[in-house]
């Protein structure tokens, strides 16, 4: 099992970027709730781990959202069922032992100061959660005001006050004078516009550096984007786990290196990312797509290398992961590569992708049989869009390749489930 050379910081910044998929409108709403709670955190005195802890959390403490129609009731104050998400997202990181330290913090960002302070939890767990709740409906807050005028200022007074009537209530009294105390500065709002987030967020990221990460480490993390991206239609549910698994075994088929089979896996469970900004009505359409609303969703093996191309250690995976809609006669998206350009890892892919996709049920089909997926692919070989060698090494392996594809040992090739 390899190890890989990863900045964590950028990992958790590129899952930040991720998440601003899901809300087109929200963008940069994690780092803004990190920059917050850091300047809050510093206010108080926090130093040290329990400070970049704080920052941490603050950015994929919204990970337990995905779809964009859950992702808009962020934008109220209160509403029902507001702790789904935070539950959601404590059990990714829980899963995940680089971030699992956040979890609880993570799982109690939208809980009111008045329960939350009688939990049995540690008090920096309970201070840490509760912050980042602060500041989140701060921004949220600061959005709502902004919809109506183009000066973050304006809307600043009304935004403390609503802060200060839930002191003892909603948030814990220190941390809503930490908050009145910090936001008399006109920069402190200006810093919440986006360049000025994103360099602060950017220093933040510089100050880790890379570090040996096992492999099933990495797994775990590239996990929690993966799980979240299917897990916006129930049609894509364990798409992206299956195409990971075929592209994996199929690697061994090729016998590349076992470096090189992680890298696949990891490939396949990130190949989907950039579906975090389509919407989630496109997925679910039992309908042909229309034209513009096809070339929504053609961008989004773009938007995928986008999120990852700064991850260090990540750069060839992002490649592969970016181009699993290229087709070896160049007439694929988004980049229009031809066969010399496209590597036998990403064509692996690409088959990968079309086969899973095709064993499971679409809401404007039931899941084909094996053959009949042998077919298609056959016919895409054919005409020159497939790599023949990767849709042969699948007809040969028919069998396992349909069991890898649907992660489990039950299915048999006359399985239409």
């Amino acid at each position: 099992m390899s190890t890989y050379r990863i900045n964590l910081h950028q990992a958790i910044y590129s899952l930040s970027d991720a998440l601003d998929l899901v809300g087109v409108t929200h963008i940069h709403h994690g780092k803004r709730v990190a920059y917050m709670a850091a300047e809050c955190g510093r206010f108080l005195g926090w130093e040290g781990k329990r400070l970049d802890d704080l920052f941490v959390a603050g950015m994929p403490h919204d990970c337990g959202v995905s779809k964009t129609i859950i992702h808009s009731r962020l934008a109220q104050l209160q509403w029902e069922d507001e702790k789904d998400h935070c539950e959601i997202g404590a059990r990714l990181l829980a899963n995940c032992p680089p971030l699992e330290r956040l979890a609880q913090p993570v799982r109690y960002h939208h809980t009111h100061w008045s329960e939350l302070k009688d939990l049995d939890l540690p008090m920096e767990v309970k201070l840490a959660a509760n912050c980042i709740y602060l500041v989140d409906r701060v921004d949220i807050l600061t959005l709502g005001a902004l919809k109506d005028q183009s000066n973050i200022l304006l809307g600043r007074n009304a935004t403390r006050q609503t802060i200060l009537e839930r002191r003892g209530d909603w948030f814990a009294e220190e941390l809503v004078d930490a908050f009145l105390q910090i936001s008399v500065s006109e920069a402190f709002w200006f810093c919440l516009e986006s360049e000025h987030v994103n360099s602060y967020t950017a220093t933040w990221v510089s100050h880790e550096t890379t570090r040996d990460v096992e492999f099933e480490e990495l797994r775990s993390l590239v996990q929690i984007f993966s799980t979240i991206v299917d897990a916006k239609s129930a049609f894509t549910r364990e798409h992206s786990d299956g195409v990971a698994n075929l592209a994996r075994h199929l690697g061994e088929k090729f016998n590349l290196p076992e470096r090189s089979c992680e890298m696949l896996e990891l490939a396949g469970l990130l190949h989907d990312l950039g579906k975090l900004r389509v919407p989630d009505d496109y997925l679910d359409k039992p309908a042909r797509l229309t034209a513009e609303e096809y070339s929504q969703v053609q961008r989004h093996s773009f938007d995928t290398f986008n999120v990852l191309k700064n991850v260090h250690g990540l750069e060839e995976i992002a490649r592969w992961a970016a181009q699993h809609h290229e087709r070896v006669d160049g007439s694929g998206y988004p980049y229009h590569l031809g066969e010399k350009s496209i590597s036998l890892e990403a064509r692996i892919v690409a088959v990968a992708d079309v086969f899973q996709a095709l064993a499971q049920r679409r809401p404007y089909r039931e899941p084909l049989p094996p053959q009949e997926i042998m077919d298609i692919l056959n016919l895409n070989a054919a005409e020159g869009k497939l790599d023949k060698e990767v849709v042969a090494a699948v007809e040969r392996d028919l069998q396992a390749c349909w069991k890898a594809a649907l992660e489990g040992p039950n299915y048999s090739l006359t399985s239409t489930d």
